[in-house]
């Protein structure tokens, strides 16, 4: 029986990824700093939680042990992380950093995070230009995310091991947070009869369910080596096929209101927004053996659900200023009454 670890398995990507592999016969031990924690389905399925923080370097080495088949790490964000990762990967035969589409930058070095949006003229490949690594900003911060997520990458890929760097784009599922469906979901519990979209609803920015994360560390896991791969979702709805996308499968129907320029620039929003399309080409995935769980559609509708039933017993975990600017039905009232 092959062997994994996931270090940080407990949260949204680390749970997707090992409940895929138990799935599929894998002997899978997930580290985090709390067992109340471990997702009850994991444990339900075999897997096994090992107290380690991450920043403990012989934390981390115990719970490796001899070595494993495959190593992942979901919360590598710095050169110093990934130095530490090094030794645990030369005892493992394939090893997945998670990392993030945040590290592109345009023609003119413009990036999610920064404060202009960046135009990308087309689907972003592995080779797109990335941002300057440092090690200098902190990598909770807007600056410093992307950045120093970049100077773990080198750190990585110049080890010479058989570390995949895979870079997925606004990570969705159950466990998911910020949640960001439920700027949708919230609006159909509320019952609103109309819903706003600025742009028309036309913003577009591909979505990577964990479901199709796990699905390409599981071939990955397969096929070891040094690369670079980007993972997102089959299809990158709009923001109103998004939303069309909820609210039918929630059974709920309300007017759309797609909104011009000349509407007041605070109504219509959403997570998705982009004056650009932000959308990863999957291309070397796919030629690596990738096969996507499913489309959008598919995969959200678990994390709908979860959503729902999270809201009705009181349980939801959502950062209620992340989701403020969504929900101004005084405003959006207002504007329709005019």
């Amino acid at each position: 029986m092959p062997r994994a670890l996931i270090l940080g398995g407990t949260g949204l990507v680390g749970r997707a990824i090992a409940s895929r592999l138990l799935e599929a016969g894998w002997q899978v031990d997930v580290t985090g700093r709390d067992p109340a924690r471990m997702p009850a389905e994991l444990a339900a399925a075999g897997g096994e939680f090992i107290a380690a923080e991450r920043t403990d370097g012989g934390q981390v080495r115990a719970a490796l042990g001899p070595g494993a088949d495959l190593l992942v790490d979901c919360l590598c964000y710095t050169a110093a992380d990934a130095r530490s990762l090094l030794p645990l990967a030369a005892n493992s035969a394939s090893t997945v950093l998670i990392s993030s589409r945040a590290v592109y930058v345009d023609s003119v070095g413009h990036h999610v995070n920064s404060d202009t949006p960046p135009r990308f003229e087309a689907p972003i490949p592995e080779t797109q230009p990335t941002l300057a690594p440092t090690t200098d900003i902190d990598h909770r911060s807007r600056e410093g995310y992307g950045a120093n997520k970049v100077a773990a990458e080198q750190v990585a890929l110049e080890s010479g091991l058989p570390i995949s760097v895979v870079r997925p784009s606004q990570i969705h599922g159950v466990g998911a947070s910020p949640a960001r469906e439920w700027a949708v979901v919230k609006r159909v519990l509320d019952r609103r009869t109309a819903l706003l979209l600025a742009r028309r609803g036309a913003g577009a920015v591909h979505g990577t369910a964990a479901a199709n994360l796990a699905a390409l560390v599981e071939t990955v896991a397969a096929r070891p080596g040094a690369r670079v791969l980007n993972c997102a979702d089959p299809d990158a709805p709009s923001v109103l096929e998004i939303c069309r996308t909820i609210a039918g499968h929630l059974g709920h129907e309300w007017a759309e209101v797609l909104l011009d320029d000349t509407a007041p620039a605070d109504l219509g929003r959403t997570p998705w927004d982009s004056a650009h399309p932000i959308v990863l080409d999957t291309t070397a995935a796919t030629a690596l053996g990738y096969r996507p769980a499913g489309s959008y559609a598919t995969t959200i509708a678990p994390a709908l659900d979860w959503l729902v039933e999270a809201a009705g017993n009181g349980q939801l975990p959502v950062d209620e200023g992340y989701f403020a600017e969504y929900f101004d039905y005084a405003a959006e009232d207002a504007f329709l009454a005019g």
